[in-house]
């Protein structure tokens, strides 16, 4: 028996057939094997075709069940993890009706923060947990707002990862995190927020049905399978955002553990029991993957757009034939602290830890008669570090413990120099995990469909990689870094 899990990522679409009996994964691809272009008709603005999702979804299925060379008739669940927050517009015929307005994209921030301002503070933290913000729904009422055209012919609103599933099984769904992801969900009436619909003008039905996170919310289609190489009638039994995905991949489903990426974006995600929010909605609260009605299970979201796309920038910049490693083999001979450079990371949209200001990336302090590129790889690696702490300051003041954080061995968690400047800034002891969000997205379609009876008997196969406890040594230096480094972003907000 095999399992599916499909990553559909803002740089690819990862796919991954895991061995449901051992847990072992038999095969993992992605496509494109460059990254997909994010198109920026303005300044702030971020879209994606989401067709071009679905072709690299067909493209990663068919090469992953050759790579693994199994019996698509044997893969018994499929699972989808996707980027959050993007809005994907179709019609009746489920004709996408214009490019999909991703996370990164700020334009709708005004418009959330009016919101915001109108509706009331107390009643959006108190009901929403988040400020409307930058988030779909705010994204949704600039397409009202912008393009009536394309917004009179919206018959259903859907999240990256509702569209993929849509395609696989011509069913129109969503799931109750997703709503709340969206910033759609009312967690004190635990319904679609009404109050927030009426104000932004929207009807009801626009939002399309909740399905279970786990449980069989549509079969593969004939068109489906024919495209993909999967089996007709495959179900599709899992279904949510990436960084909640990526916790549960992690085996984080608690209170008080935590997991950690650094992709393209970087997110630190705490599981609290509490219904809380941030007063200035710095950081935002979800509907945890396990969370329910009778047990309170979300999820705290720290989200630093500009992280691992500040490493490939800086890569891009300084040579294209420079590997990551080679990157971080040179960022290592560097001692902590950059020998005084600073680089603040914020040049991808609106920042939330920020109040969802655009401050851009800037570096501090470079004197041409001291520092190379090797300082330049440290100090961006050391910002993507401070910036992550900075955001897991707010989340302890919001009674968030962060003791132990746990990540897959991929992207930023592949340089030593990030993961121990993150473990001596935050105290935390970093353990690395064989997984990915892909993997976790095939174990959680294997609860789904019944396979696996609990969360214990689904993470079988998941392994303790490396762990990196912080380093005394290095502390005394990186706080007097960092309290450098938090001036310089103090300053520039001004």
């Amino acid at each position: 028996m095999y399992l599916v899990g499909l990553d559909i990522g803002t740089s690819s679409i990862k796919a991954s057939i895991l061995n449901a009996e051992n847990g072992e994964c038999c095969a993992s691809v992605q496509s494109p094997k460059t990254e997909m272009k994010i198109l920026a008709p303005k300044p702030g603005w971020a879209e994606q075709d989401p067709e071009l999702w679905w072709e690299h979804t067909q493209s990663a299925m068919v090469e992953a069940i050759a790579k693994a060379g199994i019996n698509p008739n044997h893969i018994k669940a499929i699972g989808i993890s996707y980027q959050m927050h993007g809005l994907v517009c179709v019609d009746k015929d489920m004709k996408v009706l214009r490019n999909s307005i991703i996370w990164c994209d700020s334009r709708a921030v005004e418009i959330g923060n009016t919101a915001f301002a109108e509706i009331g503070s107390e009643k959006c933290l108190s009901h929403l947990l988040n400020s409307p913000g930058n988030f779909t729904a705010s994204k949704l009422k600039w397409v009202k707002e912008n393009e009536p055209d394309v917004f009179k012919q919206i018959h259903k609103i859907m999240l990256p990862g509702d569209f993929i599933a849509a395609k696989l099984t011509g069913k129109i769904n969503t799931t109750e995190s997703g709503l709340s992801e969206g910033v759609f969900w009312d967690f004190e009436k635990q319904e679609p927020a009404d109050f927030l619909l009426k104000y932004y003008g929207f009807e009801k039905k626009i939002l399309p049905e909740t399905t279970p996170t786990f449980g069989i919310q549509g079969l593969v289609t004939a068109e489906a399978a024919a495209l993909t190489g999967l089996t007709i009638g495959t179900p599709v039994c899992y279904r949510a955002g990436d960084q909640p995905n990526n916790a549960f991949s992690l085996k984080v489903l608690n209170p008080g553990e935590i997991a950690a990426t650094a992709g393209t974006s970087g997110v630190v995600y705490g599981v609290s029991n509490k219904v809380k929010s941030d007063p200035k909605s710095r950081v935002n609260t979800f509907v945890h993957v396990n969370g329910s009605h009778n047990e309170i299970r979300n999820g705290i979201l720290l989200c630093v757009n500009g992280t691992g796309i500040l490493n490939s920038w800086i890569k891009r910049m300084m040579s294209e034939e420079i590997t990551y490693q080679q990157m971080n083999e040179l960022a290592a001979t560097v001692n902590p602290g950059s020998e005084g450079l600073i680089i603040l990371p914020f040049g991808n949209g609106a920042e939330r830890v920020l109040e969802n200001a655009e401050t851009g990336c800037s570096i501090h302090n470079l004197n041409f008669n001291i520092h190379g590129k090797a300082h330049l790889f440290r100090a961006a690696q050391e910002g993507i570090a401070f910036s992550l702490f900075y955001g897991i300051q707010i989340m302890q003041k919001m009674g968030v413990e962060v003791k132990i954080i746990r990540a897959g061995k991929a992207n930023m968690f592949l340089s030593p120099v990030f993961c121990q400047t993150l473990a001596d800034i935050s105290g935390a002891t970093i353990e690395l995990y064989n997984t990915d969000g892909a993997q976790g997205a095939a174990r959680g379609a294997g609860i789904g469909v019944g396979i696996y009876t609990d969360f214990e008997t689904a993470f079988n196969g998941l392994h303790l990689l490396e762990q990196i406890a912080p380093c005394e040594a290095n502390q005394t230096l990186l706080k007097k870094a960092y309290a450098n480094w938090e001036t310089e972003l103090v300053n520039k907000e001004k």
